[in-house]
């Protein structure tokens, strides 16, 4: 377990990092992400609750966390629980990367457009003296282009997306992919499978409670629930695989991380209850100014 100090250092970071979220999240002034590049973790979080995401060809988007032994983070369960079907939980558990047009059919993006168009847009905003939406809209409409996914995209899989991830359980998602894969010899189903295999198996029952959860839920819940995650992974309470996942893929990069628990059937709901706990009885939880910006639901 890290020493009291740096505990303490991690609760101030998540504290002000998920305040500042909600913050963003609960803004009535509609604000503009152009997300031209890599958007994750914080750069989703503050990003993707906008009022208008102006996606691009260079966007890059994923929650790679149950990579690391982590979990989806920043509001990641709000938003990625309201995707269509069970697109979500397939985000989430996987990391798989969204480019710009599948950020469009998915509905994390509101408008698309070459990165090379982009100082026209910003030009055209920088010249608007409202704070209305519609005026807003309007400026990006006209800029915005017309586009659809791609043929390799997972979007035009969302039914069998929605058929093997919408199982209650971890085990009964890999059962279903495992039946596909057998039945269709489906590349996608074997590579997905691949992916569920490489990643952290706690990581991926404490992500597919999360997003469960976060349907349910409003951002703030969302962001309360997560503080307490996160907390008790990087404190090691319940295992060290965040330490693990970090090690391995981006300190030593031998991308050989040994999982403890090392299967998803040894995986107990004790350890999972655990994760969404406080780290003790007597530990607050996180405060948000709920007071001055109600949530949205």
């Amino acid at each position: 377990m890290i020493n009291k100090g740096k505990i303490e250092e991690c609760k101030q970071f998540f504290s002000t990092l998920y305040a500042f979220m909600y913050m963003v999240g609960t803004c009535l002034k509609p604000h503009v992400a152009i997300l031209n590049g890599i958007t994750m973790g914080g750069g989703a979080g503050v990003s993707i609750p906008g009022t208008f995401r102006i996606a691009t060809d260079k966007t890059v988007f994923a929650t790679p966390e149950t990579l690391i032994g982590f979990h989806p983070d920043a509001g990641a369960s709000f938003y990625l629980s309201h995707l269509p079907g069970h697109l979500g939980e397939f985000v989430a558990l996987t990391g798989e990367r969204l480019n710009g047009l599948d950020m469009i059919a998915s509905g994390l993006a509101t408008h698309y457009l070459h990165s090379s168009r982009l100082p026209l847009i910003e030009e055209e905003l920088g010249k608007i003296v409202t704070d209305d939406p519609s005026v807003i809209e309007a400026s990006l409409d006209k800029y915005g282009e017309l586009v659809y996914p791609d043929e390799t995209s997972v979007l035009h899989r969302i039914e069998l997306v929605d058929k093997c991830f919408s199982h209650d359980t971890v085990e009964e998602i890999i059962d279903a992919l495992e039946c596909e894969a057998g039945r269709t010899n489906d590349a996608w189903c074997t590579s997905t499978l691949k992916r569920l295999k490489e990643v952290s198996p706690l990581s991926l029952k404490v992500a597919l409670r999360s997003i469960r959860e976060g349907r349910f839920q409003t951002l703030d819940q969302c962001l309360v629930r997560e503080y307490r995650m996160s907390l008790q992974a990087v404190t090691k309470q319940v295992s060290n695989d965040f330490c693990e996942g970090v090690r391995a893929r981006v300190v030593e990069k031998d991308f050989a991380p040994k999982w403890d628990p090392p299967s998803v059937e040894k995986v107990s709901n004790d350890m999972v209850d655990e994760y969404f706990s406080p780290l003790s009885e007597f530990e607050p939880d996180l405060e948000l100014p709920t007071e001055l910006r109600e949530a949205f639901t």
